[in-house]
């Protein structure tokens, strides 16, 4: 059984910002805080998607007739409290009011726990319907709407106004002590930005700069982009002035990472806030994947399956209490205060979140199709500070999150595993997909569209899957539940396919030239509905957020990023000057060497030599950065045979957290060698070796992606869009990662060092005004 409200609407906000004498809850989570009791269960999971929900709602009131009221906006008060919210529908001649609930499976499968949530809702909005139109009762009730069968199933209770009310004010007196304990930390918090100092006295050169366009944007509900350097403390420079922007207007701030090593910086930073303000009473939450906060894998989240989701809604009141205490919430706090009352860290984190002030955690948690944070942001109306750390990630990141594939060797696998109910629609599926691959005669081809037999087969199989899952209690062999959510994806994105996408089909049993290499006439490969353009997605992100500030030390040109992540035409655009001086850095272009595939060969003996000549002429430690594994390996194996005396190094494919560190550690201070590594892999950025233990870099690439049918398909979509497709596809993502991999040289304010740039085209005009306007640039012939 799987049971969802519809999508909430703008106007519940829960909780949202109150007027200065009161607090503004929604009724669902008034409901939500005061009705839900017992087992967490995601047996009843996945629900109807909140489109799914939106139509069984339309459908059912449509069956009302035309004077039905529907989405009545309803307003009532309890001492400083303001509860508001829609009620879905009300038959003025029943004087019936209706909460409308869309699930799938049997209706007897919807838990005691879950119906008695939904009761409390419904009585709540039939008290302010009385109170509001003066009735002296009338008839409540949930309508469960299956959407496999379009079947309603109607539960009536009739209810005097007196008793409405009665149970209205009890509801609210539950929260009461909450809502005055919230109210007392939002003026205490916002007086204590108010007066907050920047913790180190003195802004560094260039990050009173940034720090002022952050004000600014939190301030003014503006949007920024922000390319500063590395050096001038971008965490620290956007953290503080979001906040002291957000005192008395923001309800929350948002930091958003690409990886771990952001996290950690941020919280990092927000200790330091902390320790120099000791009564900052700051509530800060760190969001981490469900598989690293697990407690106990392999176990399914229900009551009787895990011991930490038994009995989760009982005990969560006072493991929310316990953990709000103590204000700095990372990983351990908030898996201490889950463990020390039995309940799920996981979970709880996402419960915090509705009551943290500042949310650090990864991109997809705000920018992701299913994103907790947007989903709560918009629920909510909270007035959000978005800061979006190392932004350069999100246009890669992006196109994954909106890219979906079907791959046969999948739905043979889930085949394997599916109960007789499912093979037919399983193999109507794989048979669609089969022919699809079979007709093409070539490697990779996109297609103009997704064929309407298999959107409406996919339809089928995700309906045919979820009946499935509702009746079983949502649990199934993990090949088939894989499954379940790559056709969901899939059907929602081929839904939306447009000139931000490609609808492609790769045969795994062709070769490039057509011909397949094995034997037999069965195709194998995927189906791919493939994002170019994040845009589309990503708009109303950033529309939802009060203010937002993207920075990063590579996002040169500003017009890319603006276009491809869907930022306002309004965006504004800072470059921050950074603390290092020209006389820091020597910048070489070598323009006598073409790093081009096809003159690889001839070029490995060059580059050797140069290397080897900027090591005899200063010895230390150097990194070299190639294009590829396979490059970066000729590259190695030559110097170890032409200079054997010089100490060398390389990045192995696949490197695990053990072998990453071995890498770096062999950066000494005082030591000398050459470590070689991939342009745009785990060394390229995130990597600070200060001083003498990174002197130098060679750069023997322009890092601009592979040309393939996959990125010529790409660039077509930019050119179509854009106008510049080869700019957008090639050359801006490969300058980004030579300006990274470069920045790991100078750290501080007091290093020297050195970089090459191998390769001949590093000397155009358009290539060079996409460099640093800092670096002083030197061409050797």
């Amino acid at each position: 059984m799987s049971v969802s409200a519809r999508a909430p609407s703008r106007s519940e906000a829960a909780p949202a910002s109150a007027p200065p004498d009161g607090y503004v809850v929604a009724v669902r989570a008034l409901c939500d805080f005061t009705a839900r009791r017992g087992d967490l269960d995601l047996r009843f999971t996945p629900a109807p998607s909140a489109q799914e929900g939106q139509a069984g709602h339309l459908f059912v009131t449509q069956r009302r007739g035309g004077a039905y009221e529907t989405e009545l906006s309803l307003t009532g008060a309890h001492g400083p409290l303001r509860v508001r919210g829609r009620a879905d529908g009300y038959d003025a001649a029943r004087n019936r009011l209706e909460e409308i609930k869309t699930h799938r499976g049997s209706v007897d499968r919807i838990p005691p726990n879950h119906r008695a949530l939904h009761w409390a809702q419904a009585k709540v909005y039939a008290h302010l319907l009385c109170q509001q139109r003066g009735l002296d009762g009338m008839e409540v009730a949930l309508v469960y709407f299956d959407i496999g069968t379009q079947q309603e199933t109607v539960l009536v209770e009739s209810h005097g106004a007196d008793a409405l009310r009665d149970f209205f004010t009890e509801q609210c007196e539950r929260f009461l002590a909450w809502a005055r304990q919230e109210m007392a930390h939002r003026r205490a918090r916002d007086a204590a930005l108010a007066g907050l100092a920047f913790p180190h006295g003195q802004f560094r050169a260039g990050q009173r700069d940034l720090a002022k366009a952050v004000f600014r944007a939190g301030r003014d509900a503006r949007c920024v982009l922000a390319q500063a350097p590395t050096g001038i403390g971008k965490t620290m420079a956007t953290i503080f002035p979001m906040l002291k922007a957000g005192a008395g207007t923001l309800d929350k701030v948002f930091f958003l990472c690409a990886k771990t090593a952001g996290r950690q910086s941020a919280l990092a930073a927000l200790q330091g806030l902390r320790q120099d303000a000791v009564a900052l009473p700051l509530r800060v939450l760190e969001m981490v994947a469900r598989e690293q906060a697990c407690e106990h894998p392999g176990k399914a989240c229900n009551g009787d399956s895990c011991p930490l989701a038994r009995g989760f809604h009982d005990r969560l009141p006072a493991a929310r209490a316990a953990a709000l205490r103590g204000h700095a919430m990372d990983r351990a706090a908030v898996r201490a205060a889950g463990l020390a009352h039995d309940v799920c860290p996981y979970f709880l984190s996402q419960e915090l979140a509705r009551w943290s002030d500042v949310v650090v955690g990864d991109y997809n948690y705000y920018f992701d199709s299913s994103a907790m944070l947007y989903a709560m942001t918009v629920a909510n109306q909270w007035r959000v500070g978005l800061l979006v750390d190392e932004a350069h990630n999100m246009v890669e990141r992006a196109r994954r999150m909106y890219t979906a594939e079907l791959r046969l060797d999948d739905i043979a696998a889930a085949r394997r595993v599916a109960p007789p109910v499912l093979r037919k629609p399983l193999d109507a599926l794989r048979r669609i997909c089969r022919q699809l691959l079979k007709a093409q005669a070539r490697r990779y081809a996109v297609h103009e569209e997704a064929p309407p037999a298999l959107l409406m087969q996919l339809q089928q199989t995700a309906s045919a899957l979820s009946a499935h899952f509702a009746e079983q209690g949502g649990e199934a062999p993990e090949p088939l539940l894989q499954l379940y959510f790559a056709v969901l994806a899939f059907a929602r994105l081929a839904e939306d396919l447009g000139d931000h996408s490609l609808f492609d089909i790769t045969r795994d049993d062709l070769d490039d030239a057509g011909k397949s290499p094995g034997q037999g006439d069965r195709p194998r490969g995927t189906l791919c509905v493939r994002n170019a353009v994040p845009a589309p997605y990503l708009s109303p992100r950033f529309k939802a957020a009060h203010g937002a500030v993207l920075f990063s030390a590579t996002l040169n040109p500003m017009a890319f990023y603006r276009d491809t992540l869907g930022l306002p035409p309004d965006c504004g655009w800072i470059d921050v000057p950074g603390p290092f001086r020209a006389e820091q850095l020597d910048v070489h272009l070598v323009g006598n060497v073409s790093t081009r595939y096809r003159d690889r060969d001839a070029s490995i003996p060059a580059i050797v030599d140069i290397m080897a000549q900027a090591y005899r002429q200063r010895p230390g430690n150097y990194l070299c950065f190639a294009s590829s594994f396979d490059y970066m390996s000729r590259l190695a194996c030559q110097l170890q045979g032409r200079y054997p005396g010089l100490p060398s190094w390389r990045q192995a494919a696949g490197m695990d957290a053990a072998g990453r560190e071995a890498f770096l550690d062999r950066f000494a201070p005082g030591g000398a060698g050459l470590g070689f590594a991939v342009l745009g892999g785990m060394f390229g950025e995130g990597v600070d070796l200060p001083g003498d233990r990174l002197i130098g870099a060679f750069i023997v690439t322009l890092g601009m992606p592979q040309v393939n049918p996959v990125n010529e398909q790409m660039m077509r979509r930019m050119e179509a869009r854009f106008g510049s497709g080869f700019d957008y596809t090639y050359l801006y993502p490969g300058l980004r990662k030579v300006v990274q991999a470069a920045g790991r040289v100078i750290r501080t304010e007091t290093d020297r060092g050195i970089v090459y740039l191998i390769d001949d085209r590093f000397r155009r005009a358009k290539v060079r005004a996409l460099l640093p306007a800092w670096w002083r640039l030197s061409t050797l012939r």
